[in-house]
């Protein structure tokens, strides 16, 4: 399968495509559209977040960029040597991914940052190609549970083959480990379920696991 991804000007969701257009009036220098993947296809990590956040890839058109989650998520890979530059939540601040790609289970921005089943299941066709075009592929980091059951559903499994729990590792029948942790969100950060010595944690063992 070789891997197309969704134009920015996609049409499947009827919701978001509304959504998307209500932004682009409101905000018209924005990227407003289909959030393309961030890294190379050759890499042998994938992160798999659950959907473009309004400010932040919605606005600038990478995904993590532009709002609070996107400073946990790079300087960690930064840190971890799986990304180099520095983070300054812009698409030109030069930051590199190394062996390593970043990408949502949602390419376009859904109101209240939720996506609908009916969504996740319409985007879900190009995670599964991206997954299959990726062919030193060993690791996929899922931030939620929508992201851990959208991988699943990529790679043909029931969404539930494994429960998802933080910090947990699951190896599917086809050798691919999918490791699961809370989304960088701010929520999450802010109420204390995910700390950065949580996510630090997850980064540092999938780092031993491709060493």
């Amino acid at each position: 399968m070789v891997y197309q991804p969704p134009a920015a000007s996609c049409p499947l969701c009827p919701r978001l495509v509304e959504y998307r257009e209500k932004n682009r009036v409101a905000n018209p220098g924005w990227f407003n559209g289909a959030v393309p993947s961030f890294g190379s296809l050759d890499g042998r990590f994938l992160v798999v977040g659950l959907a473009p956040g309004v400010r932040g890839a919605n606005r600038t058109g990478r995904p993590f960029t532009g709002d609070f989650a996107g400073t946990l998520l790079y300087q960690t890979l930064i840190k971890y040597g799986l990304a180099t530059g520095v983070y300054a939540a812009d698409p030109a601040d030069g930051v590199a991914l190394r062996d390593c790609r970043v990408t949502n289970a949602v390419r376009c921005v859904p109101p209240a940052n939720l996506p609908t089943p009916a969504e996740i299941a319409g985007c879900n066709p190009f995670l599964t190609a991206e997954l299959a075009s990726m062919p030193h592929l060993k690791v996929v980091l899922a931030l939620g549970g929508v992201s851990h059951k959208a991988v699943l559903r990529a790679r043909g499994l029931r969404q539930s083959h494994v429960p998802f729990a933080h910090g947990a590792v699951h190896t599917l029948p086809d050798g691919l480990l999918l490791v699961d942790s809370y989304h960088v969100s701010r929520l999450n950060t802010n109420t204390g379920r995910l700390t950065t010595p949580m996510f630090e944690a997850v980064i540092a063992d999938i780092v031993r696991r491709l060493t």
